[in-house]
């Protein structure tokens, strides 16, 4: 048995992986790249295999970084099942029909400025309508059943607590006498997200494919996190601000709502608690996105995956979902009148990294203003119009306008779906049969050899980070047996070359910035040497590229 990583390798998105044995090809994954805007350009390329060869296909969970691409597979010849829990299946129903529509609307606003240079227009990755037919290929599963793909192969899907649906897949592959077990976690979550059950926790395995995104990192717990939001909400809105929240559609949104409403049977004898409760709850809150009012709906549906405290909740009546105030927006001029509404509320937007969506409007509109508060509860990938704002970007472009960054800037890093360090070291303890060899995916390099690091010394456990297109034999011996060289084609080529010229306009643009900063007679000495700082790391990537 051997895999080939194909995403999600040394970087967070464009998780794929594809598994050779007992005869069969097949892939866990299928996901987009999203960040920087060179991984983006990979969704477009073409697949390192067949699709028409891969005998079936394992999918973790909905999130566009790990389904997203399944339309393009479909596209190219791949007819056989995917295999994922019925509620992810669900929301896969929501979302690839959404993120088609996505390619659609960005091939056709750069088609625009394409047909401007007289250059040759590009088609979309896939189609809404492509997406809508993939979904015939969608085979739904439950939790703790196994599956038999083929007599040699059989899966299990366990709950991972990462969303709705999420899985930690268990994979038997069996070739001649010799059987081999692998898991693949895809994205571990949080031990306390609100709504869902805790990660399953599995007993044995002979090898673990996880992921790491906060391997070096903790999260602070849930009473803290819920403090902080209140306070954060509470201020803003007492001040006469708007608090904007870029959300995830999927997932965070619901458990935003969640939190909102549990708030109340916090700190219930706190006289100052209650008085910024009673801020908040007398304020609209609107969740301004299609996608997640849709999601929502699902999550309803899907109320016997929820922890047992929540159905409790449920039976008594309390909708962990529903409270006063609650208002969703689902048209484009419904979104537009939230901007011309001077009252104070809280707008939960997607998307989460703030790079497509509605949200953009909503920061168009709000980064500006030093009475309101942009509130991130969710990763941030660098490269991400979200990534530089929580980096302290002075100023952003949106929809090609210059927005200076006045508003008050929060990130409560506890909200995130995914598991810390500690949880992920805790997964690894819980084996009674502890793993030959872990591989490491879903991290930036930096969070992975520290975890790496920490593994090998606590566990004795040998760890792999594997680099994009390295095969691996799972054997008592682990060996890379085969690269695969990523080839740059002319459209990329032609990218870089328009990227460099866009580079360009971009210096002198931050020459101007810097030098107006620089005359500002009240700037302090910390805002200089963060403008040097950046200058210098800016100067240092510029050498490298040289170098390279």
């Amino acid at each position: 048995m051997k895999i080939t990583f194909l995403g999600a390798a040394r970087t967070v998105t464009g998780s794929n992986f594809l598994v050779e044995g007992a005869g069969k090809k097949f892939l866990v994954d299928c996901g987009m790249w999203q960040g920087k805007a060179e991984q983006e350009m990979e969704n477009s390329q073409d697949f390192e295999f067949s699709p028409s060869e891969i005998d079936f296909m394992l999918l973790t969970h909905a999130h566009i970084d790990h389904s997203g691409r399944i339309p393009k597979l479909y596209n190219e010849g791949f007819r056989n099942k995917v295999y994922a829990h019925k509620a992810t299946c669900d929301l896969c129903a929501l979302m690839l029909p959404d993120s088609g529509h996505i390619q659609e609307t960005e091939a056709e606003w750069k088609n625009k400025k394409r047909k401007r240079k007289g250059e040759e227009p590009i088609e979309p990755i896939y189609t809404a309508e492509d997406a809508a037919r993939c979904l015939e290929i969608f085979e739904p599963v439950q939790y703790d059943q196994i599956i038999e793909i083929t007599p040699e192969i059989h899966v299990r899907f366990n709950d991972a607590g990462h969303m709705l649906g999420s899985s930690i897949i268990e994979v038997w592959v069996k070739e001649g006498e010799q059987e081999t077990k692998t898991v693949f976690t895809g994205d571990i979550g949080n031990n306390d997200i609100p709504l869902l059950s805790p990660p399953t926790m599995i007993e044995d395995t002979d090898f673990l494919v996880m992921e790491s995104t906060y391997g070096s990192r903790l999260h602070m717990r849930n009473d803290e996190k819920a403090q902080i939001f209140l306070d954060v909400v509470s201020e803003t809105l007492d001040n006469g601000g708007t608090v904007v929240i870029p959300s995830f559609a999927v997932g965070r949104t619901q458990e935003i709502l969640y939190e909102i409403n549990k708030l109340k049977d916090e700190h219930g004898d706190d006289e100052e608690f209650k008085r910024k409760y009673r801020t908040l709850m007398k304020v609209p809150v609107y969740v301004d996105s299609p996608l997640a009012i849709s999601a929502t709906e699902v999550f309803r549906e899907n109320t016997e995956l929820f922890d047992e405290e929540t159905k409790e909740e449920i039976m008594r009546g309390d909708n962990p979902l529903e409270f006063p105030g609650l208002k969703f927006t689902r048209t484009a001029d419904e979104s537009k009148a939230l901007n011309e509404d001077p009252t104070p509320s809280i707008i939960i937007s997607a998307s989460g990294m703030c790079d497509v969506g509605r949200i953009k409007h909503h920061l168009k509109h709000n980064l500006w203003n030093p009475k309101s508060t942009i509130l991130f509860v969710g990763y941030q990938a660098p490269g991400t119009l979200g990534y530089s704002i929580v980096n302290g970007a002075k100023t952003v472009k949106i929809f090609g306008e210059e927005i200076a960054v006045n508003a008050r800037i929060e990130y409560i890093e506890g909200y995130s779906g995914h598991a810390d360090q500690e949880l992920l070291m805790n997964t690894i303890y819980s084996y009674i049969k502890k793993p030959k060899h872990i591989f490491l995916v879903h991290g930036e390099p930096e969070s992975q050899d520290v975890l790496a690091n920490k593994i090998e010394t606590e566990t004795n456990i040998g760890v792999t980070i594997p680099e994009f297109g390295e095969t691996y034999e799972l054997n008592d011996e682990i060996v890379m047996t085969h690269k695969i060289e990523r080839k740059v084609n002319p459209t990329m080529k032609s990218e870089i070359l328009q990227r460099l010229g866009k580079l360009k306009d971009e210096l002198k643009d931050m020459e101007v910035c810097v030098h107006e900063d620089l005359q500002d007679e009240t700037l302090r000495d910390e805002d200089m040497f963060r403008i040097n700082e950046k200058i210098k790391d800016l100067e240092r990537q510029i050498l490298n590229v040289i170098e390279g």
